[in-house]
């Protein structure tokens, strides 16, 4: 039996990916500052900080694992401050690869962002195309790609993903649900035209568990296929939930401008990358991925956001009542957005 370690493993997609691999017959070790709700013959979950380098010294020394999946990050809206968001997700990364050299672990398994960008491209976005980052959560994605890169006796797979999607995703997508539940108007900034792409967490997960028996290093980009407006995605949402809800629209530059000022003011849980994106088109090229790990999406955007509803619907009051678990695993604070829901 395979032992690996799972960073993050008690979070939204690190739990998901955990379980996956547990099914598969793998050892898992999971580190992550939030307690971990599962449990199996085969798990061993460790409540610490991936900064901790003789933490980490000893899980590897004790476990010989087989790869390092690296899930964990602190997020924007949910870190208590500047510091905490660089170091985990930066200085962190530097000791999971530092822990694996020392103890000849070759595979590494790293989730980055598509919020390495936060401007529409015109075109599908390849992997060749240069970063531009705006705010400190992308920046520290990029920060940790190039660590990486400083480590080539370890074979680094780095998948850049967008926003990933499935039954328990919660975060910001809590607040739209919300709205579609109450039967309140959902905004778009604009026309409502543009073009997000998201990515189905199972689908994510096999591009993890396929990169384990790929050789050397390589990054990815992931996404869904076929992917159309946020407003039809909005509106499939809505007609699944049987929902009053409409998709009702914003101008585009004062809408912004008053996003900014909030973020500013911290009233909103919107930041920079968010409020660049709202209004903009962002789809990944997934041609690399296809060709050399034989990849492909199985489920479109609307499809996984049905999905992500369903489990909110089901299980509303209960999300409600989390504390100590994932920023994605409980709804993100409405802050200035619950007058916008008044309003609607």
């Amino acid at each position: 039996m395979k032992s690996v370690l799972i960073t993050g493993g008690s979070g939204f997609f690190g739990g998901l990916l955990k379980r996956r691999l547990l099914d598969e017959n793998y050892r898992c070790t999971n580190i992550d500052l939030v307690a971990d709700p599962d449990s199996n013959p085969n798990l061993i979950s460790v409540q610490g900080d991936i900064r901790d380098p003789a933490l980490l010294d000893k899980l590897f020394a004790e476990h010989h694992f087989e790869a390092v999946f690296h899930c964990a990050a602190q997020l924007a809206h949910d870190a208590i401050d500047d510091n905490l968001l660089w170091t985990s997700n930066v200085d962190g990364t530097r000791n999971l690869a530092e822990a694996a050299r020392q103890h000849s672990v070759k595979k590494f398994i790293f989730i980055s962002s598509n919020c390495l960008w936060a401007s529409n491209l015109g075109h599908d976005v390849t992997e060749d195309e240069p970063p531009n980052p705006i705010e400190l959560y992308g920046k520290s994605k990029l920060a940790g790609e190039q660590v990486l890169a400083d480590y080539p006796d370890l074979d680094v797979i780095t998948i850049r993903c967008p926003t990933i999607i499935d039954s328990g995703r919660l975060g910001l997508l809590a607040i739209l649900f919300e709205f579609i539940d109450d039967g309140k108007k959902v905004w778009v900034v604009g026309d409502g035209d543009n073009r997000y792409q998201f990515i189905y967490a199972q689908d994510l997960a096999t591009a993890c568990i396929q990169s384990l028996a790929y050789e050397g290093s390589n990054l990815f980009h992931i996404g869904s296929d076929h992917v159309v407006s946020l407003k039809k995605v909005y509106e499939a949402i809505i007609r699944e939930a049987g929902s009053r809800s409409r998709v009702a629209h914003l101008p585009k530059a004062p809408t912004i401008a008053a996003m900014q000022l909030a973020h500013r003011l911290k009233l909103s849980p919107l930041g920079p990358y968010h409020y660049q994106m709202i209004a903009e088109s962002f789809v990944f090229s997934t041609t690399r991925i296809r060709a050399e790990l034989g990849w492909t999406p199985t489920l479109t955007n609307e499809e996984m956001m049905v999905r992500a509803y369903r489990y909110y619907a089901d299980n509303r009051q209960a999300i409600h009542a989390r504390t100590d678990v994932s920023a994605h695993s409980k709804p993100a604070s409405m802050g200035i957005i619950r007058a916008l829901k008044w309003l609607s």
